[in-house]
């Protein structure tokens, strides 16, 4: 009986995610699997979701924390805890909400792993430096070489995902004024600047390389292959013969561009780029629009960088900073 409770109260929620605030599939996976997680352990306490209390929150954190789950993802389970009870609060299922004033595990807070300015620049250059130091000199391998280097530019300049950059289309791409449409999280738009080295990756690789890919196999004049590009995919970034780029691929594309014997990620080229804006003195309002984040309250990881560089500032500039 607990078992079939939970699972329609899973069940109606998970609805709500996906048809009202637009979630995508990954996102409700997870939902599915950390919502899932707490209904087993209320269970076995013979409870259910509707019925469980602040302590049953509690030692189910505990727990996790007990079999060396880390702090992010915790954290991260916490957050669809409060998601769900807050739905379930508005649908007036429940009367009180189980996971006010707990506060979000400190290890959560931590801030994301990102790659230093000098790492990024030879994480940047490796695409081509690799094509021209392994001696293939085909049109395709070239071509790849320069879509694998705007593809990196996009993601650091930008922050962007990984669902970002492989659903961006060519009409949502404004390289005149210097910036993307990107879909992000529940399907909300959102303007991207991309600076010059961005801008100069992608006007290269959408004039000589895009073409090559989407043509593929198929032998054409260069103005037949722009005419097939054109045509033969809406997106900005594909693979061979036009094909949709897969999240996989693009995870092996910036793993093996990293070559500074870290390995890199997608979501270390988004950190960087926020880590490094902080570090030049963005405020985080500013970081907050460019990564899309709905609360302010997730950017502010980067909030001891912005107060390091604050301090730093204030010691220089302030005459009674220093002793005399």
């Amino acid at each position: 009986m607990a078992a079939e409770a939970n699972a329609g109260v899973l069940s109606s929620f998970l609805d709500y995610l996906r048809i009202e605030k637009g979630l995508a599939p990954l996102s409700i996976a997870a939902y599915t699997t950390d919502i899932g997680q707490f209904a087993d352990f209320l269970e076995k306490r013979r409870r259910v979701l509707l019925t469980a209390r602040r302590n049953d929150v509690r030692e189910f954190l505990q727990q996790l924390f007990s079999h060396q789950v880390d702090g992010r993802s915790v954290g991260r389970k916490l957050s669809a805890l409060r998601h769900l009870y807050r739905y379930l609060l508005l649908d007036k299922k429940i009367d009180h909400d189980p996971t006010l004033n707990i506060e979000s595990p400190k290890q959560w807070k931590v801030l994301p792993k990102s790659l230093t300015r000098d790492e990024m620049e030879t994480t940047l250059a490796a695409p081509l430096t690799r094509h021209t130091s392994s001696g293939r000199e085909t049109k395709e391998s070239v071509a790849l070489a320069v879509r694998d280097r705007a593809m990196l530019e996009v993601f650091y300049a930008g922050a962007l995902r990984v669902s970002e950059v492989i659903n961006a289309k060519l009409e949502d791409l404004k390289l005149d004024a210097g910036y993307v449409l990107v879909r992000g999280k529940g399907d909300k738009e959102r303007m991207v600047p991309l600076g010059k080295s961005a801008q100069q990756a992608l006007m290269e690789y959408l004039a000589q390389a895009r073409p090559v890919l989407a043509a593929g196999k198929r032998r054409a004049s260069p103005q037949e292959q722009s005419t097939i590009s054109i045509k033969a995919s809406p997106l900005i970034f594909i693979a061979r013969g036009a094909r949709r780029l897969t999240r996989q691929r693009v995870w092996q594309i910036v793993g093996g561009a990293s070559a500074s014997g870290r390995h890199a990620s997608p979501h270390m080229l988004r950190h960087s780029c926020a880590t490094h804006m902080v570090e030049n003195g963005a405020d985080l309002r500013t970081v907050q629009t460019i990564l899309g984040h709905s609360d302010i309250s997730t950017t502010q990881v980067y909030t001891h960088l912005a107060l390091d560089r604050l301090r730093t500032v204030y010691q220089k500039h302030h005459p009674r900073a220093k002793a005399r």
